[in-house]
């Protein structure tokens, strides 16, 4: 994403949406707007509006936080191994632009990808189908 782009974006984000996605910030668990959305429809990043998730993937994990078994296209996410707080995680980022969505975990549902990608509300957008 283009720098100058990068940071206009930034500026119409609140406070709250830079802290997670510039800072590597966590919204408190069950406190996002969509952890409990079941309406139909596309996951993007909330900086550069890349398509993440279909609304078909998500489920509930009881954990806080939107969870997802697979991404739109993997292509679309970056994984980085982060060794914060004495601990290895996986962390999600936009391919795009970099912007911090959450974790991937490998405790999904058996039935299908296994993995829980577990997502900030505060780094995403949703439109409904």
């Amino acid at each position: 994403m283009d720098p100058q782009e990068l940071e206009k974006r930034k500026k119409e984000l609140s406070e709250d949406q830079v802290d997670v996605c510039f800072f590597k910030g966590t919204e408190p668990p069950f406190s996002g707007k969509y952890t409990n959305n079941k309406r139909k429809g596309t996951y993007s990043c909330v900086v550069c509006g890349t398509p993440l998730f279909h609304s078909e993937r998500k489920y509930a994990s009881w954990t806080g936080w939107p969870a997802f078994d697979d991404p739109i296209d993997p292509k679309n996410i970056k994984q980085v191994d982060d060794f914060s707080y004495g601990m290895h995680r996986v962390e999600l980022q936009c391919a795009k632009c970099d912007a911090h969505l959450g974790h991937v975990f490998p405790d999904g549902p058996k039935e299908t990808t296994g993995q829980r990608y577990c997502v900030n509300s505060l780094a995403l957008d949703f439109k409904e189908a």
